[in-house]
Order: C-alpha cells, then structure tokens, then sequence
C-alpha cells in the first residue's frame, strides 16, 4: 500500500469523513489503487490521518455501500473491480498537445467576450478584513438553519417529483406562485403565470431578452455609467450601443434615448450611482417610449434594500402598453450562489425567451426552484428581508458618518437605500490606484473606471459596498482607506484632515 495518498484538513468545510471518501475514490479512478488492492486498515489510516477510528470506520462503511470497496471479514477492506471496468487506463490516456500553432481559434471565435473590459474582484477576497465589496453577503446574517430545513423538505420523498424529472421548459409551479403574490406585488406589479419566467439569476434574464430584441442595426440606449455586463452584453450583438448620461436623478432625457429601439435602465436604484428616477422622470419615460415605439428593459435589483425614503413604484407598475419587460432578482436577498432570477413580460415575449432558455440550459435547477419556494411559502424570506433591513440601515448610517468624517465632500448618500456609496474624487485621482494599495491592506474596493463606456473612462470614481463587511469594521476600513487615499500624490485636495 502507497504511503501518504493524500491528508485530510480539520479546517476545511467538509466533514473528515467526507474527505476520506473523496481522497480513497479519487485514488481508486486515477489508478492509485488497483482491483483487489488492499487499502490500509481502520486503525492504520487513523493513525496516518490523524483521526480517530470511527472516523475511518464510516468512510470506508460508505464507499462498501457505494460499491467502491469490498469488506473481508478478518482480512480487511478492498478496491472493488467492478468500479474500475469500462475506465480507460491512465497509460493509455492522450497526452496533452503541446502544439498550440494548428489553430488560429482567435479567428474562427465570431466573437470575443475574453476581451471586454469588466469588474474585477479578487478571488480571495473573503481573506481581506475589511470588505467594501459589493453583490456578496455577510454569511452570518443568512438564517441557514431554515434554509437547510427548506432544502430537506424539497428534497423529501413528497418532493421529489417535482425536480428530479427533467421539466423540458416549465418552472416549479410553486416558485411562480410565491414571485406573483410575495414579490411581485411589493413592486405594484401585478402578473399571470404566463408572464413570469425562471431565470439563472438576472444575467440570465438579461441575456435571453438581448439574444432576442438585438440585432445587428438595433440601436440600444445604456446608463453611462452603469452596469458593464448589460452594456458587454448588447456590445455582442450590435455596434450601435448608446451611452446616455446619468445625473442626480438618474437617465437623463434627450433626443438619443428617442432614437434608440430599446433601452436598458436601473430606475429604482442606479448601478453603480445609487441615484433614483423620481416619479415625475418615470412619468416621462414612459411617454418618450410610447411617442417613439421603444421598448424598455428595467433591471429592478436590490429593491428589497429600501430604507431611506418611501418606496418608489417599479416602473413595469406603471406600463400600460406592455413596453417594460422586468428582470428580478433574489441574489440580494437570498445568496447570490443559488442564482434564482426571474423575467416578467407580456406572454409572446415570454414564450420566445422560455423556448431560448430551453436550448440553453432547459431551466435552472429544480431543487434549488423548490427550496426557494418554500423558504418564501413559509416566511422564512419576509424575515431575512426584516433582518437585512435593519442591518444595512445601521451600517449605511455608520458608513455615511466613517466618510463624512474621513472623506468628506466625496460622496452623497444614497435616496434610495442599497448597500453601496458611489465616490467621487477630485480631478487627476486615480482610483485604481488606491484599489490596488488598498488592496496591499487588507481592504478590498472597487474602482469605478469599469462602469463607463468608452475608451477613456474617468478614473477618479469608485464605489464602497457594505453588506459583506461586519458594522464594527466599517469605520476603522473607511479611515485606513482614509490614510492611502492622503498619500496618493493626486489626492492632496479634500483629502480627510
């Protein structure tokens, strides 16, 4: 028997009995462990892993269940052959081509998402102490203990035929149901089943009505700044994106959003500003698009983080044409990892985006559409949304004083609510350079250059999420960021004192 096939960590997320199974399968298929080879006994393992016996015990009792090893009694444990019949033998596997040069793939690509530009955020980014991130969560506000009991009954025997079939292009009837009458309706938007449609999350929704509105010639308005995966989406499609300006109450109105065919816009809480089109704009939107045959694409995102002033209708409550096709999302709200999203559209458009998705991935997940409709069925979400509430209330307060103390006059707080501050810097700052040394710190920002259009976009923005980073963090995060931003050599004026 080889020695050391592999260790266990006590620190990682799964169980050590989880990683013993792992480690004995992967080395039984990668051709560690031969047919009948024995593996080492429950007390020899233990004592080479660190572990205790029963540990071993119910590991190697699992993968006997499971057929991946045989049990002798007096003599010990064994690798199953019957595991390793039909596996192509690792001598035998091709070997990877080191000739790159037979094909030019950048030019049968017939396009290049790779190159586009987008947000970039560290992939250790949990490892930094004070994360201004933004669109992740602060896992211990999540209630996982009604989340598991929800993905226990979702996967019990009275529901199984509700996700283990596969639905061709039909949504758990269940999940529609709880987004018509539970969420729907805290927007004003009132929907038939027909009009709504599951998605892998917003980017998904985004995708299908781009894949299905935009052509080659169709000329698409986008907020400018705004959100770069909306805007690298269209740019796929059409060369004829239309950046439109956005002020302190979001899209402004002007002849090139009339001359445009569809418009994608974030009215109740601009991406990234945080500005919010006031009703009387909403009003005149809607008109502009009537008078012009325009169709409008309203990504309504993080409208559950409303706590700073009255809640301002979708603007899909207000159509009365059928013009506005809304995207919702539970990333926010729920964890951004199930990506559970959804489309709500006049019937004809939902049939065509629900027969596309179809051809791309038939639909999200069953198990993850049933859990999610009972973790909303049985109120467990209303109270998530009650705790968010008052948990990014006190930390948006707490963020607005850290900046008013320590960065003044750099930002405004935000009408709406959401769990970002939109920054501003004084002319020739370069906050991708403060992104980076903050980075060297600990501190994890992100800089704004990302979401405009254009070739030369202004690089003295950037933006401060809070709802992955703990209350008492803020303040301490916001006076280092503070420190780096005075030792930038273009950052002398309102710099903190």
């Amino acid at each position: 028997m080889r020695n050391a096939l592999f260790h266990v960590d006590k620190g990682e997320t799964f169980t050590l009995q989880a990683q013993i199974r792992e480690g004995l399968v992967s080395a039984v298929l990668a051709g560690q462990l031969s047919a009948m080879e024995s593996v080492p006994s429950t007390r020899a393992m233990a004592r080479q892993l660190g572990v205790s016996r029963n540990t071993v015990v119910l590991s190697y009792q699992a993968l006997v269940e499971d057929g991946f090893l045989l049990a002798r009694e007096r003599s010990g444990f064994y690798v199953n052959p019957d595991v390793l019949t039909g596996l192509v033998p690792s001598a035998d596997a091709a070997a990877p081509t080191e000739d790159k040069g037979k094909i030019d793939w950048q030019a049968r690509l017939r396009i290049h998402p790779a190159g586009q530009v987008n947000i970039v955020k560290p992939e250790d980014w949990r490892d930094h102490p004070y994360l201004f991130i933004y669109g992740q969560i602060d896992h211990t506000l999540f209630p996982i203990s009604e989340w598991r009991d929800c993905v226990r009954q979702a996967m019990g025997a009275k529901g199984l035929d509700q996700w283990t079939a596969d639905r061709f292009n039909a949504d758990d009837p269940m999940l529609i149901e709880q987004i018509r009458t539970r969420i729907l309706p805290r927007r004003g938007i009132a929907a038939r089943d027909e009009e709504i449609l599951i998605t892998m999350g917003a980017q998904n929704a985004l995708y299908l009505v781009s894949s299905l509105l935009v052509g080659a010639n169709t000329r698409v308005a986008i907020e400018d700044p705004g959100y770069p995966d909306a805007r690298n989406m269209f740019a796929l499609r059409t060369r004829h994106v239309v950046p439109i300006p956005v002020d302190e109450n979001g899209l402004v109105m002007d002849e090139r959003l009339a001359a445009c065919q569809l418009a994608f816009i974030t009215p109740s809480h601009h991406f990234p500003t945080t500005a919010t089109l006031p009703l009387s704009r909403r009003k005149e939107l809607l008109a502009l698009v009537s008078a012009n045959n325009l169709i409008i694409l309203e990504d309504d995102y993080e409208f559950e983080a409303n706590y700073v002033s009255a809640p301002t209708p979708a603007l899909k409550s207000l159509d009365k044409e059928g013009r506005v096709i809304y995207i919702g999302s539970l990333s926010k709200s729920l964890v951004p990892g199930v990506r559970i999203g959804f489309l709500v559209a006049p019937k004809p458009l939902i049939d065509q985006a629900r027969a596309l998705r179809r051809l791309m991935l038939r639909h999200p997940p069953g198990n993850n559409q049933r859990a999610a409709a009972l973790f909303l069925a049985l109120g467990h979400h209303d109270a998530l949304l009650g705790r968010l509430h008052r948990v990014y209330r006190e930390r948006w307060r707490v963020m607005g004083e850290a900046l008013q103390t320590h960065l003044p006059f750099w930002s405004r707080s935000p009408t709406f609510g959401g769990t970002s501050y939109w920054l501003e810097g004084p002319p020739g700052f370069d906050a991708g350079e403060l992104a980076r040394r903050a980075l060297k710190q600990g501190i994890v920002i992100e800089a704004g250059d990302f979401f405009f259009a254009g070739r030369n976009p202004p690089r003295n923005y950037f933006r401060l999420g809070f709802s992955a980073i703990a209350t008492d963090r803020i303040a301490e995060g916001v006076r280092k960021l503070a420190e780096i931003v005075r030792s930038l050599p273009s950052s002398s004026t309102q710099a903190a004192e």
